[in-house]
């Protein structure tokens, strides 16, 4: 079962994105579970443009929530629609038109939030045939690939969206092999806080290598747990004291996860 959160139908004069589509394809778990808090503007997003590629964003808009949404409806726009164009054709360079995507995305995000707005983002393009990835990694946090050799990070490679126009992101390439993962995380999950401490990249990482699961829904509610956990777990001082309304020294923020899991079989399934 998906943690997906339903946004309540808008005001009149906000945009809200439309619900994303998980793809269903065989010898692939896509997965993406959050916790909202509705304070930040953690948005994600999958476009299958052809039989052989999916795209995925994650996308954290800072402020206010309502302005957030209709950003986020915005670049989903840009991203379903240009990306199917750009990225439909069979004969692609996939690379150039995943950064010529974003490039619009950037864009988009300018001119929807009517000025400079921060927007970090992880926009990639998964090849279901080979497992490869193609993506850019816009000033976000960085994605993790699990597989039998260990942990990678795909870090930042360019600045967030929303703060030049003419800014340019090299589309990077990992591949995914049999039984590999790729996980997202938001930032509002990375810092979550117990006390003086936070979650950290470092949580991530322990939760992946201790990990057993070959199920990216379950994964992803790993990961989500884990912080829960620790935001509210003892600290230092003793137990931590949970009041309605009260907020303990950091405000509340988003959580969200993304996993993209090839199976075991995934060769098997290609040769087919």
């Amino acid at each position: 079962m998906n943690f997906i959160h339903r946004t309540p139908p808008s005001s009149q004069g906000v945009r809200n994105p439309l619900p994303p589509v998980l793809p269903a394809r065989a010898g692939l778990g896509i997965s993406a579970c959050y916790r909202t808090a509705r304070v930040g503007g953690d948005f994600y997003d999958f476009v299958e443009v052809n039989e052989t590629r999916v795209l995925f964003i994650l996308l954290d808009i800072a402020g206010k929530k309502e302005e957030a949404l209709n950003i986020a409806a915005a670049a989903q726009a840009v991203l379903r629609e240009r990306g199917q164009e750009l990225l439909g054709g069979e004969d692609v360079n996939v690379a150039d038109a995943l950064t010529d995507l974003l490039l619009e995305i950037n864009r988009t995000i300018i001119a929807a939030a009517e000025g400079v707005r921060c927007a970090p983002a992880f926009l990639g393009c998964y090849e279901w045939e080979y497992g490869l990835i193609h993506y850019c990694n816009a000033g976000h946090t960085p994605g993790f690939v699990r597989d039998d050799s260990g942990l990678t990070l795909l870090e930042s490679n360019g600045l967030p969206l929303g703060l030049f126009s003419h800014a340019t992101h090299d589309a990077q390439v990992c591949a995914l092999g049999p039984g590999a993962a790729l996980v997202l995380v938001s930032k509002g999950l990375v810092e979550a806080r117990n006390g003086r401490h936070e979650f950290g990249i470092e949580g991530v990482k322990q939760v992946l290598r201790n990990s057993i699961s070959s199920d990216a829904n379950k994964l992803c509610s790993e990961l989500l747990h884990a912080a829960e956990n620790f935001e509210r777990g003892p600290t230092h001082f003793g137990p931590q004291l949970h009041v309605p309304g009260f907020r303990n020294n950091h405000e509340p923020n988003d959580h969200t996860v993304l996993a993209l899991m090839r199976a075991f079989s995934a060769l098997m399934a290609a040769a087919d």
